[in-house]
């Protein structure tokens, strides 16, 4: 129905996994986990689009209640990866701490790794609580998480993605004071504290986590107010809340208003816009550049089997000049040796 809808999601997958080599290299944990996360959001919503791009038939049940709760986990993984980007910043651009040693290093990363992984899987596991049916199926859009709205699922759903971003903010206003306060002498400062940043790596990943924190701030408040738009609904207990736990609800789009459709698509392209803010800041640096020509080079080496021909060229140049310089030389001028 909407064609358009799993092009989008399927090279938006592809382009964040672009810069995956080199934040593989640095080790930083917060953009492998913003890398792989908006790479699973993604694939599932193209999945979702041709699967349910005509239908809103149950034809994958299992595949919606596995696709609805990493759906959730992405909410918080987004957030929570950018609190611990914005924390690191803030600490190697302090003067805290020297040098960052390799037991410092792996302890920052399990943290990291609890912080961009634990944290989603118990938010997901928390959804049940507040999980009023299995899942919806929007036709065009594919299966969808359920929320019981009441006050429960305003503390346990979306508190914690605004706790995270609000968190981000704050460390990400404190790296900035301590990059602005000795910007004169911060390439240094950054070679001192033994860490894999340089000055440019430095700034874009601040700018990144800056428009990509204000812009989760955005999502995270338009997907709260969408959901609360008819009220909260009243907890009266356990079992009432999940009564019809095993319902799945289809919404054709014959009966879905214009407004609510549209607010629907704008939801929807939250993620593919920020894989294309994610890859944006990072597929033109130097490093990107530097990834770039190697695998050019390799694929040219190892692939096509294609010779150097800049080398080549320089030779052949090389002794088409020395012939030529030989051929005008005149007999006297040639020494002896």
């Amino acid at each position: 129905m909407f064609a358009q809808l799993p092009v989008v999601a399927f090279l938006c997958a592809v382009l964040v996994l672009i810069p995956f080599p080199w934040h593989w290299r640095a080790g930083t944990v917060s953009t492998l986990a913003i890398s792989v996360w908006l790479f699973v959001s993604n694939l599932i919503f193209g999945i979702d689009a041709i699967i349910w791009g005509d239908t809103v038939l149950s034809v994958a049940p299992v595949w919606c209640d596995i696709a609805t709760k990493i759906q959730m986990g992405s909410n918080v993984a987004l957030p929570a990866a950018m609190f611990c980007l914005c924390m690191h910043l803030e600490r190697v651009s302090s003067v805290r701490q020297a040098r960052t040693t390799c037991s410092e290093k792996r302890r920052r990363q399990i943290v990291d790794s609890l912080l961009c992984f634990g944290v989603p899987a118990i938010y997901m596991a928390l959804h049940y609580v507040v999980q009023g049916h299995r899942f919806d199926i929007v036709e065009g859009f594919g299966c969808r998480p359920t929320i019981y709205v009441s006050v429960a699922s305003i503390f346990l759903i979306w508190v914690p993605p605004l706790f995270f971003s609000v968190g981000a903010c704050i460390f990400a206003a404190m790296a900035f004071s301590h990059f602005w306060r000795r910007r004169a002498t911060f390439a240094k400062h950054l070679q001192n504290s033994n860490t894999a940043l340089t000055t440019g790596r430095y700034f874009r990943l601040m700018c990144m986590a800056i428009v990509e924190m204000f812009f989760g701030l955005l999502v995270t408040s338009l997907n709260m107010w969408f959901s609360l738009r008819g009220g909260l609904r009243p907890w009266i207990s356990w079992g009432n809340v999940h009564s019809n736990f095993s319902e799945v609800a289809y919404f054709p789009l014959a009966i879905i208003p214009q407004a609510e459709l549209a607010w629907t698509f704008a939801l929807w392209f939250m993620i593919p816009i920020a894989s294309i803010i994610f890859f944006g800041f990072f597929a033109f640096g130097q490093d990107a550049m530097k990834e770039y020509a190697a695998t050019f080079a390799w694929i040219k080496h190892n692939v096509l089997r294609l010779p150097d021909t800049a080398s080549a060229g320089f030779g052949f140049m090389s002794s088409r000049i020395t012939a030529e310089t030989e051929a005008i030389t005149p007999p006297f001028l040639i020494l002896p040796p």
